[in-house]
């Protein structure tokens, strides 16, 4: 019986777990993690009320090394977010609509989100008009899909081609993290090719994070060391 219980609970947290792994889209090397609404954190600021900025001061402030990290949307001076930042169903930053020059004011741009019925990537402005009360919510931008279209601005024969990284949802209902092989100079992708890698993967809606600062941290599988200095932060606890 104790045999059976321990398998039980073994067999539990593995069907729980988030997963990584490094693919291959169009010729594209990416770091993938996929993971369940319910195991996504998200921190900006420290018990103190400062701006974490780095892996390591959000390490420092966890009670045990997370699993996993990766910065989460573009950023001011400081380190405050662009846009819309709700933690722990607290709202501490406004929905921005402002037009202004920026991948974040790349319109359309969109909102992740996590409530009661699970993870969502929607339009900035539609998320306006949803009256919704997530657990958590980034804005950031440009919106890479939305309801299976890539952004309307974006060239697939665009020779801005950079690391990235971006959040999507897939048809489970689990979240799809992406971020390009930094190590590798022949994986640099524009973002019409980074919006179809995620279409590719299954997501109908995805938004694109950050550029060239962006890294990703999964204990004991893969981390970039680096000094760069963030907004927020996405997290999965120990």
């Amino acid at each position: 019986m104790l045999r059976f219980l321990l398998y039980f609970l073994a067999f539990a947290k593995s069907v729980n777990a988030f997963t990584y792994e490094t693919i291959s889209i169009s010729g594209i090397s990416y770091h993938a993690v996929i993971a369940k609404p319910g195991e996504i954190q998200m921190a900006w600021k420290s018990p103190e009320g400062k701006p974490l900025r780095t892996f390591e001061a959000l390490k420092k402030s966890l009670p045990s090394t997370p699993q996993f990290i990766m910065n989460a949307g573009i950023f001011e001076p400081g380190g405050i977010p662009s846009g819309l930042h709700v933690q722990d169903g607290k709202q501490l930053l406004p929905l921005n609509l402002k037009d202004a020059p920026g991948n974040f004011f790349l319109k359309p741009n969109g909102v992740f989100l996590i409530g009661a019925s699970g993870a969502r990537v929607v339009d900035s402005v539609e998320y306006g008009g949803l009256k919704a009360t997530p657990r958590l919510a980034l804005q950031s931008g440009p919106l890479l899909l939305r309801d299976d279209k890539i952004h309307p601005k974006f060239r697939e024969g665009s020779t801005s081609r950079l690391h990235r990284n971006g959040v999507g949802v897939l048809p489970d209902g689990r979240i799809l993290f992406l971020m390009t092989d930094q190590k590798s100079a022949s994986s640099r992708v524009n973002l019409h090719g980074f919006a179809s890698a995620f279409l590719k993967k299954g997501c109908r809606d995805a938004l694109f994070l950050d550029g060239d600062i962006s890294k990703m941290f999964v204990a004991g599988k893969f981390e970039l060391r680096s000094d760069n200095h963030y907004g927020a932060l996405i997290y999965i606890g120990g």
